[in-house]
């Protein structure tokens, strides 16, 4: 056994697990470990095993084999999940569901009820049935009962799945803030631009296994610069063909060197593309075939 990396909240070792009557491994010797006050992307399509691996740390789940340790600081962590699937009842409002969990949860504060209202921003439909709500506000309301318990990690399940763009940017913006004040949080999703958008480390899990893992900067080559494209009016002189050979890959700043180049030369720039690699072109690289639904 590798032992837990100092710092790590969340430590995985060769982690197996089958469901009944399954001729595969839903997840195979998967190891893993997440740092405190980090915001972990786990990404994959659809039967990868992202929701195996949450259901698993959460403990609704038995593992096949393998070691799971969850803790912070020496001390047990307390942890909840979004579910994917909306986890409140249709014939309760806002605040009669926010009181029957937090009571579920052995909470009495009424302030922590208004809190997660407030970061939910479901102050307007605290008096809504939950059937009547518009699908944004019923992901927003399954975030909120998350919150209830002021958890240390928070696992997020496909939080945005259906939901409209304005929806969508609220509760990404909601991660960010939660995550700033201190939680971990593990970000499952198959929106490739979702996780570059918002985490700091990040897993690409297929067919139960990890391809990648670690810091997202360092995954995509950040420090290697970024891949540049460029078309010219005419033919350069030998000497600006050689400076421009060796900049398929620069950086920001070899990037405006080039430029102050070329603006002493009589070439025209007709086009230019420039940027860094991102998670669905390193997925492919990796697998040869786009995320699957």
């Amino acid at each position: 056994m590798r032992g837990k990396a100092l710092g790590a909240v969340i430590h995985v070792e060769r982690l197996s697990f089958r469901y009944p009557g399954s001729t595969c491994d839903a997840l195979r010797e998967l190891s893993l470990d997440i740092e405190k006050g980090s915001l972990f992307g786990l990404l994959g399509p659809n039967g990868s095993g992202k929701t195996t691996l949450i259901s698993l740390l959460m403990g609704l789940l038995t593992p096949g084999s393998g070691c799971i340790d969850i803790a912070q600081e020496g001390v047990s962590t307390r942890a909840a999940l979004v579910p994917q699937d909306n986890a409140f009842y249709d014939c309760l409002s806002v605040l009669e569901n926010l009181h029957f969990f937090a009571g579920v949860q052995g909470i009495r504060q009424s302030e922590r009820i208004a809190a997660v209202i407030d970061t939910a921003d479901l102050g307007a439909f605290r008096h809504t049935r939950a059937q009547r709500l518009s699908g944004g506000l019923k992901r927003r309301l399954n975030l909120a009962i998350g919150l209830l318990g002021e958890p240390h990690l928070l696992f997020l399940d496909e939080p945005t799945v259906g939901i409209d763009p304005q929806s969508r940017h609220f509760i990404l913006e909601a991660i960010k803030r939660i995550n700033a004040a201190g939680t971990t949080v593990v970000y499952s999703s198959h929106y490739m631009e979702e996780v570059q958008a918002l985490c700091d480390e990040v897993g690409i899990l297929d067919r139960g296994r990890f391809l990648a893992r670690g810091n997202l900067h360092t995954l995509l080559g950040g420090d290697r610069g970024g891949q540049l494209s460029m078309g010219l009016d005419r033919a350069p002189d030998p000497a600006l063909r050689e400076a421009l050979s060796h900049l398929a890959q620069c950086s920001d700043k070899q990037l405006k060197q080039l430029f102050a180049l070329l603006s002493g030369t009589d070439v025209s720039v007709d086009r230019v593309r420039y940027g860094h690699a991102d998670l669905e072109a390193l997925f492919m690289h990796l697998t040869g075939h786009q995320l699957r639904d």
